[in-house]
């Protein structure tokens, strides 16, 4: 091989050495600026932004929201909240956790309930934890109420043959059962409860709307309700979108420049991660670029079992 061959090799060899240390020290940084990313979501040194977390489907008992709201009541960079809401409602206990989630925020910083295509039953109940309700005109909310159901298999059962005996401490015990019609007792116990949670949910809305309770008790027969609508029984305060919400951050000294961060959950997507650790590398660069999630969305790694006392809206349901 001549020294020229050989020269070449050694070349190309090097600018492969370059390249990889270049990758290694590239990935190094991300690995490191996320660390901190993520680490300062906590101590409030990322960009400020007003945060915006979105409530869809069915409404359960979730701890990944409830943390994910007291990272942002406890981020000093998060100086507003929107709180938009698509959903028919859930059990009364999860909107329960999540409207206090939502309170313990707005002891610190603005919030904005926005409710979008649908807000019902637990839905509007997480809405009146806001400071203040935009709806759309053709939004769906009200359903104020409570519900508890389950099913009947014992006439299913007689047909094919199948009988189910039981001794238990109590009579009460184990009712309602789905083997069997309930009882008088058994009726008047869940529906001891149910309106014990019902009286909780009308204080509720009385209260954070400043309603009279018995305006309030007229309203909260399961009525649904349009946006339109519910702005003249003052349910809502507002009709609009996001330039209106935008508009009362601002008479809360909350500028309407800032970028909307989505907070999404972190167990099914990086997004504010990766827009947040590519914020930090430019910022180590002495460049001043903050990037939101949506602006970067893609780049990144990519029961309806309701329990206990349920407030939802169903269509066909009475």
């Amino acid at each position: 091989m001549d020294q020229m061959a050989i020269a070449d090799r050694r070349q190309l060899r090097r600018k492969l050495s370059f390249w990889r240390v270049a990758a290694l020290v590239f990935f190094a940084a991300i690995g490191f600026v996320s660390y901190w990313a993520i680490a300062g979501e906590q101590s409030g040194s990322t960009a400020p932004h007003i945060a915006r977390v979105r409530i869809t489907g069915m409404i359960v008992d979730n701890r990944e929201l409830l943390e994910r709201l007291d990272r942002i009541a406890e981020n000093t960079q998060a100086k507003a909240l929107i709180v938009s809401i698509s959903s028919p409602g859930g059990t009364t206990y999860g909107g329960e956790r999540i409207y206090q989630a939502i309170r313990k925020v707005a002891e610190k910083k603005p919030v904005v309930s926005d409710i979008r295509t649908l807000a019902a039953s637990a839905g509007y109940m997480i809405a009146t934890a806001g400071d203040t309700i935009v709806a759309g005109e053709s939004s769906i909310t009200g359903s104020i109420g409570v519900i508890f159901q389950y099913p009947q298999v014992d006439e299913v059962m007689k047909k094919i043959g199948i009988s189910l005996e039981e001794i238990k401490s109590a009579p009460l015990k184990a009712e309602p059962s789905p083997f069997h019609p309930a009882s008088e007792e058994a009726k008047t116990m869940i529906r001891n409860m149910i309106m014990d949670s019902y009286g909780w949910f009308v204080d509720l809305v009385a209260e954070r709307r400043n309603l009279p309770r018995d305006e309030v008790l007229k309203l909260a027969d399961g009525t649904i309700f349009t946006g339109r609508q519910a702005l003249n029984v003052k349910l809502v305060d507002k009709l609009g979108g996001d330039d209106d919400i935008l508009d009362y951050l601002d008479t809360r000294d909350v500028s309407r420049d800032l970028p909307i961060v989505e907070w999404k959950n972190q167990e099914s997507s990086s997004s504010l991660w990766f827009a947040q650790a590519l914020t930090g590398l430019f910022r180590f660069a002495g460049i001043n670029l903050p990037l939101t999630p949506d602006a970067i969305d893609g780049w990144g790694p990519g029961k309806l079992f309701l329990d206990g006392l349920v407030s939802v809206w169903q269509v066909g349901k009475g």
